[in-house]
């Protein structure tokens, strides 16, 4: 999946990267039950079909946010409500878009590679569930191209509970 459409993935444009990902998308999850087997591969197609240095999810557990099924380097495991990017998503029940991470007010710091970030809330019953956090070792990395496509991708997420 590195390469999109058997063209290479640096000549694509964004948008067309995810035009392509998507449907990509919903057939590996088309037919299948498993809802962490979905998740995994949704997560696989993101990190290297757009080539994010992390992808990852994290699941409303008692009171805070805990580690799920991710690519790319060891992470957080636990983040309190309203801490750091995904604790301001889920308190604030938004996407966050975060140009440079050094400069957002509470930032975790898990990996010191990652140096932009987007945070997509993922609801269940009208409550935030779990949030798809996505980092980048770029500034400025996440527009709101991305913040279209990756809600998308979290309605899809939703559909699969």
């Amino acid at each position: 999946m590195t390469e999109i459409l058997n063209v290479p993935s640096n000549i694509l444009s964004k948008e067309e990267k995810y035009q392509s990902l998507i449907p990509q998308i919903k057939a590996l999850v088309e037919g299948e039950k498993d809802f962490i087997a979905n998740l995994s591969n949704i997560i696989a197609a993101l990190k290297y079909g757009m080539d994010f240095f992390w992808v990852g999810v994290y699941f409303v557990k008692d009171e805070e946010l805990v580690l799920g099924p991710f690519q790319g380097p060891i992470a957080c495991t636990r983040i309190a409500y309203g801490k750091g990017v995904c604790g301001t998503c889920w308190k604030e029940n938004r996407t966050i878009i975060v140009p440079d991470v050094d400069k957002f007010p509470g930032h975790i710091a898990c990996s010191s590679d990652s140096k932009s970030e987007i945070v997509i809330p993922i609801f269940k019953d009208n409550k935030v569930a779990m949030v798809l956090d996505i980092d980048s070792s770029e500034l400025n990395t996440f527009d709101t191209t991305d913040q279209r496509h990756l809600e998308d991708i979290t309605h899809l997420i939703e559909t699969l509970f």
